[in-house]
């Protein structure tokens, strides 16, 4: 089975109920992970979830069917996630294929491959796989995301206040999800208790992190400044920073490297793309020098797992407020160490 954006919810249901290996692909990268999340949804008892990287698997091909086939040896359920790069996971999929062995379902999001891979070859004219390839969305197809999402949450907003968390989340619906969230929070608003949301209200939770002082700890964290942390993390008890305002700040930055990382390419001049930006007015003068840091830690693969932990972190303090700032400073320190060692 093959899909795209614009049938892909429509093939979804099919393809949950007959499909057990789904190939996510194409250059936008929270399209294919919500799409997968999608799937992962449908799934009709999906259990426990193991993750696994494409890094891994190009390694130890044959871990992949091990792991799925394991489902069926002890009968516990469960599904595997696969976040690759390219066709790093082709030989492990072209294993986990030639298993006699029913397998539990395979969700494999890849950065940078097509449906035109080889990756995706292998499963495209087969019934029981599916290959979904997700282009970069254009702002009207967001903000209808984000109406939608608004909409599940008891959010009435209109189309001007959609395009403006679309904007601000740089098209990137898994971010979009987290500011609605925020902004659902912050109006106390529920399916069973709907609320109308101003721009105004928008304005009351987006203050600048220049403002509430929540630059200094973006850099240090996203810069890979690992030295830095305790003291900023200090900073922040000290000065009573929100921690969940402290979280958006970091969500606008991966916003902002997403937008520049889908204008780089593989191969673009990050110096020169910033000074572009930059004479452009799109970005501000003081923020050239950690942009182009951050651009050169922060990028495919990568990038794609930064704004995850952005969004699992987000959750978990939602969900645990009362541990909001040790849950924080953990996630922030380990989101540092990532940094670093990818200098």
């Amino acid at each position: 089975m093959k899909a795209n954006q614009k049938d892909f919810a429509r093939t979804a249901p099919r393809a949950a109920r007959e499909a057990r290996t789904f190939f996510f692909c194409g250059p936008d990268e929270s399209g294919a992970h919500d799409a997968a999340m999608l799937i992962h949804g449908l799934l009709d008892n999906p259990g426990e979830r193991v993750e696994l990287v494409g890094s891994e698997l190009r390694k130890d091909p044959v871990r992949l069917g091990d792991e799925a086939r394991s489902n069926s040896l002890f009968g516990d359920s469960r599904h595997i996630l696969v976040r690759a790069q390219g066709d790093e996971a082709h030989d492990a999929v072209a294993g986990l294929l030639g298993s006699d062995v029913e397998t539990c379902p395979v969700l494999i999001v890849a950065t940078g491959a097509t449906d035109k891979s080889r990756t995706a070859k292998l499963l495209a004219n087969r019934p029981d796989a599916l290959v979904a390839m997700f282009y970069p969305p254009d702002l009207r197809t967001v903000a209808g995301a984000v109406r939608t999402m608004a909409d599940g949450a008891g959010l009435r907003i209109d189309t001007a206040v959609a395009e403006r968390i679309a904007l601000a989340t740089g098209l990137d619906t898994r971010l979009a999800r987290s500011e609605v969230e925020k902004l659902a929070l912050y109006l106390d608003a529920s399916p069973e208790n709907p609320r109308t949301a101003q721009a105004s209200d928008l304005e009351a939770i987006g203050a600048s992190t220049e403002d509430d002082g929540f630059a200094p700890i973006v850099e240090s964290v996203l810069g890979g400044r690992t030295e830095r942390v305790p003291a900023e993390l200090k900073r922040m008890r000290e000065l009573g920073l929100n921690p969940v305002g402290l979280l958006l700040a970091f969500e606008r930055r991966a916003a902002q490297l997403s937008a520049l990382s889908a204008h780089l390419g593989p191969r673009a001049d990050v110096t020169a793309l910033i000074e572009a930006e930059a004479s452009a007015r799109r970005i501000r003068w003081q923020d050239k020098k950690p942009l182009e840091a951050q651009l050169r830690r922060w990028r495919g693969r990568r990038l794609n797992r930064l704004v995850d932990k952005l969004v699992s972190l987000h959750q978990s303090l939602l969900a645990n407020s009362q541990d909001a700032e040790l849950l924080m400073a953990h996630g922030l320190a380990q989101i540092a160490a990532a940094a670093r060692r990818s200098a």
